[in-house]
């Protein structure tokens, strides 16, 4: 059902079974998936294309021009995946031209109320941001990363898979996958045991985990000859570890500790 008091562009690409609340606003060069529900005073903006499944609710602002100072008009976009849920008064922006002309949002991911994310960001799935989480621009969060509310993540950072960020952090740096971070600035606080087990983690590779933390994090050596000795160890060969370690190698704006 489609509301007649809202404004929806004739261009603008409205699939079966989409709900439109009254006062939402739908620009041209907008689509939206099969069954996605869109509640009154919503606005979203051109470029902007949305999956199937979608709950978006009062007053979120879809699509809306990057806030980068550079940011001249050019023609961008915003990516959302299918099943996603987006809280009142989320903020999620289009990209610019000098981060690849494109913000993208995977599957069934949770946007809690004031949450935003800014231009060219990379969300996998199923990533939770609380209550006023805050991402600048070309942040990567893989899959399964939790954001508590009232955090704040520095540009160009990059959150691993099955990671926590507590409230009220402040990241500077990457938070390494499977890791919780909690501080006024993030500190590593071992393990994301509790999400892990949610997830069925199996005992051995929690303890494989384990051990690769108290190597890299706690033993005291070098960030280089701590991830040589993991490589060197049993437990380089479990999936997570590899992961963890291509993670750290990869990382630019370093890792947190």
């Amino acid at each position: 059902m489609i509301h007649p008091a809202a404004l929806i562009d004739p261009k603008a690409e409205i699939s079966e079974g989409v709900e439109i609340g009254p006062y939402s606003i739908i620009e041209k060069d907008v689509s939206v998936g099969e069954g996605t529900r869109i509640g009154p005073h919503v606005v979203i903006r051109k470029g902007t294309h949305i999956g199937k499944g979608c709950q978006i609710f009062q007053f979120a602002s879809i699509g809306e021009a990057p806030q980068a100072t550079f940011y001249r008009g050019e023609k961008t976009s915003l990516f959302i995946g299918d099943q996603n849920i987006i809280r009142e008064f989320v903020t999620l922006h289009r990209g610019t031209t000098k981060g690849g002309g494109k913000t993208v949002i995977g599957n069934e991911n949770v946007f809690m109320a004031y949450s935003h994310v800014a231009h060219d960001c990379q969300i996998g799935n199923q990533v939770v941001l609380a209550n006023g989480a805050t991402l600048a621009g070309h942040i990567v969060i893989e899959d399964y990363a939790v954001i508590g509310g009232l955090s704040a993540i520095h540009q160009f950072c990059q959150v691993g898979t099955h990671a926590f960020i507590s409230g009220l952090t402040g990241v500077s740096l990457d938070i390494p996958p499977y890791m919780l971070a909690s501080g006024s600035r993030a500190k590593l606080f071992g393990l994301n045991t509790v999400g892990l087990k949610r997830h069925r983690f199996s005992e051995e590779t929690l303890r494989a985990l384990k051990k690769a933390y108290r190597i890299i994090f706690r033993s005291g050596l070098t960030l280089e000859k701590a991830m040589k000795k993991v490589e060197e160890d049993e437990i380089s060969k479990t999936p997570e570890i590899q992961h963890l370690l291509q993670f750290i190698q990869r990382s630019k704006r370093g890792i947190s500790r």
